[in-house]
């Protein structure tokens, strides 16, 4: 449905400065560099999904109320990962990694503000395994009688005559 995301930054070397290690930690990198005013992560450089950037209207970029952006994690050891490389890079807390039982079965994820106050998470969802069909025995096929080749059925037709 997205092709791409973008969140607004005061100075985006200082930002890169954050998102380089907490990206590299659920295997993203920068995959394309217009700077001073953006940068993209993905992970392929045909495939630019988050950017980091200057606001268009040159004004200072304030985060949205409620707006938030969720990167997909390959494992919870990822989401952990990345919730330290954010703290390490100046980050700060917003919901330490664990398990979000209300979010749905299986989800585990960590959430953390960046240098702009930019509402940032890792979400990996466990997707329970499928449950084994109970193997039942196999059935003996039942012999059906043999069927009379179609001359024998005429002769013994022509005979009650």
């Amino acid at each position: 449905m997205l092709h791409h995301v973008s969140v607004g930054v005061r100075d985006v070397a200082r930002a890169a400065t954050f998102y380089d290690p907490v990206l590299k930690a659920l295997g993203y990198k920068r995959v394309m560099d217009y700077s001073p005013g953006a940068i993209a992560y993905g992970e392929s450089k045909d495939k630019p999904e988050f950017w980091i950037g200057l606001p268009h209207d040159q004004a200072v970029p304030n985060s949205g109320n409620g707006t938030h952006v969720a990167f997909a994690a390959k494992s919870k050891g990822a989401v952990n990962k990345f919730h330290d490389a954010a703290l390490k890079a100046g980050g700060s807390n917003n919901g330490e990694p664990g398990p979000r039982p209300d979010y749905g079965p299986g989800y585990y994820g960590a959430f953390i503000y960046d240098l702009d106050g930019n509402k940032i998470e890792a979400t990996y969802i466990a997707m329970a395994a499928p449950a084994k069909a109970a193997k039942k025995p196999a059935r003996k096929a039942k012999k059906s009688p043999a069927k009379k080749p179609a001359k024998k059925k005429a002769k013994k037709k022509a005979k009650r005559r």
